[in-house]
């Protein structure tokens, strides 16, 4: 049997290691990737997941799904044109979601892939992992299924095929997402996806080490998108989409290389690209205590890079669910708060808060940057009411004194909670008013990304204090041991189904271990109407 894992060194030539990488994970021989059942069943609920929060977000007429979708449906692709270099795949095009005409892939992805982006609701990473003391601590969200949905449906595969490029491709943006930190340089999170995609898709269809490398290559030297998408006080449709485009700059990457276009090579060592310009040559020999001699390599990217085979070990099984519409740097705020009225009803017995003085959230960087500028606390938009701590936990706060209720299930934040009316609603603005939102400071800096450290102090109307005391491990984090998980999703996913579907049972079932879905099936499997209900402001 092959090794567990495939080892890429820094003074190797990673973007081709990548390539081969995917090409022998998605292969039948000895060397193809074998994820142990524990994988299977988290990347399925990932996948369910982010499908569910996709169809709900075209229903209720949000505009750039809606935008991409009509868009997409403007390439239809006659039977047998399946693009240049592409010969190989055995059925012309994809669909997106709600729809049976084949277009373009690249369009059915960036259609796809911004559904299931646009409530910020699905799967979540923090880059952490302490087995290999990779700690770059960079974001990343199970926004790129579609890739995997697209090429098996060109090469007229069956789920299992599929799922394996979902793992393939997580794994590679995960491991990526814990040695380089974009966000650093202020760089968005989800170039780490579009080189994963680019890999993923050209594996699945086909490509040889030498194009999916060269693709990597555009991707990494064309395509760099910047953290500008998230910058403003009031957020755009580009935060959203932003994974989906780039993800689409990747797949025509990818199939202009399989068609002979030629990219840069060896992009992770170019020491004018991204990686090598921000940490240069050396820099991972002089983290590991090498020599002089090795610190003096001009050939090295910044990390080592180490991606699994098979067993357990793999990076979805260190990401996170989300068990509602929040930003999931407020998730420990969120379980802190329910713990709180879970021991105290009595603060929420008063309908309108007044049995709450003061909220004092503490909380470590960068979610005190990110969730708690200043801006932040006057949201105007779903997108930036979305990335508000005092919003959110208001929001949460408000329902529970409205149900006179405390639970994950019962509280769960959904698209209404992000609508005009809610963003307005005068008892949320209140509660606002009563929070403080403090930085803990480097006790709780240390303890991310293993965590998501928050602590919640409530005053109550008589002066005493309700202590949370430390959360770390929030419902829904990849170490929470204690949350019903599928129980939770499992009302998720009803909950952002009936969005879209008056029974979506049949729906969630479509999607739902989609590793034992036949040929057939995934050939028709975004077959369905879906109708769009309004728009979403």
């Amino acid at each position: 049997m092959a090794d567990a894992f495939v080892n890429l060194p820094a003074d190797s030539n990673q973007a081709l290691g990548i390539a081969q990488y995917a090409i022998d994970f998605m292969s039948d021989g000895p060397t193809g990737g074998q994820p142990d059942k524990s994988v299977i069943e988290k990347t399925n609920l990932f996948h369910t997941d982010a499908v569910l929060c996709g169809l709900s977000a075209i229903a209720l007429g949000t505009n750039a799904p809606n935008l991409l979708r009509a868009e997409a449906l403007q390439y239809a692709v006659p039977p047998g044109d399946h693009g240049p270099g592409l010969g190989k795949s055995k059925f012309h095009g994809a669909t997106c979601f709600g729809s049976s005409i084949r277009v373009k892939s690249e369009k059915a992805i960036v259609a796809n892939a911004s559904a299931v982006r646009e409530w910020d609701s699905n799967g979540t990473n923090f880059g952490y992992n302490p087995k290999t003391n990779s700690l770059a601590g960079e974001f990343g969200h199970n926004d790129f299924y579609p890739v995997a949905i697209a090429a098996t449906q060109m090469m007229g595969r069956d789920g299992a095929y599929a799922l394996k490029g979902m793992i393939l491709l997580d794994e590679i943006r995960g491991r990526l997402a814990e040695v380089f930190s974009l966000k650093t340089y202020k760089i968005d999170h989800v170039l780490h996806g579009a080189i994963a995609s680019a890999a993923t898709f050209g594996a699945m269809v086909g490509a040889t080490a030498e194009q999916i490398e060269s693709a990597i290559g555009m991707v990494v030297a064309h395509y760099v998108p910047f953290r500008a998408i998230r910058a403003g006080k009031q957020l755009s449709d580009s935060k959203g989409a932003s994974a989906a485009i780039s993800t689409e700059a990747a797949i025509l990457s990818m199939k202009r290389s399989m068609a002979g276009f030629l990219g840069p090579r060896d992009i992770f060592r170019n020491p004018e690209a991204v990686f090598r310009i921000f940490e240069g040559p050396g820099q991972m020999f002089q983290k590991v205590g090498a020599t002089k001699a090795n610190t003096d390599k001009a050939d090295a990217s910044p990390f080592n890079l180490l991606l699994a085979r098979s067993g357990s070990d793999f990076a979805v099984m260190g990401m996170h669910f989300k068990l509602g519409l929040y930003e999931h740097q407020s998730a420990g705020a969120l379980q802190a708060m329910i713990d709180l009225i879970q021991k105290s009803p009595a603060l929420i017995a008063n309908a309108q808060g007044e049995n709450i003085k003061q909220i004092k959230i503490v909380a470590y960087e960068p979610a005190f940057g990110i969730i708690g500028d200043p801006a932040k606390r006057d949201p105007k938009t779903r997108q930036s009411a979305d990335h508000s701590m005092v919003y959110i936990v208001s929001t949460l706060l408000r329902k529970a004194l409205e149900q006179k209720k405390a639970g994950w299930k019962e509280l769960m934040l959904a698209p209404v909670d992000y609508g005009p009316e809610a963003i307005n609603n005068r008892l949320t603005r209140q509660l606002m008013g009563k929070i403080e939102f403090a930085h803990g400071g480097p006790d709780y800096d240390r303890r991310y990304p293993d965590g998501i450290p928050t602590s919640v102090v409530i005053t109550d109307n008589t002066g005493k204090t309700h202590d949370s005391s430390l959360v770390m491990y929030p419902g829904g984090h990849a170490r929470n041991t204690t949350a019903d998980l599928k129980g939770i999703l499992a009302h998720k996913f009803q909950l952002l189904g009936s969005l879209a579907f008056d029974n979506p049972a049949p729906i969630i079932d479509r999607y739902s271990d989609i590793h034992t879905k036949s040929a057939d099936h995934i050939q028709t499997i975004n077959n369905f109407d879906l109708t769009v209900k309004g728009k979403f402001d």
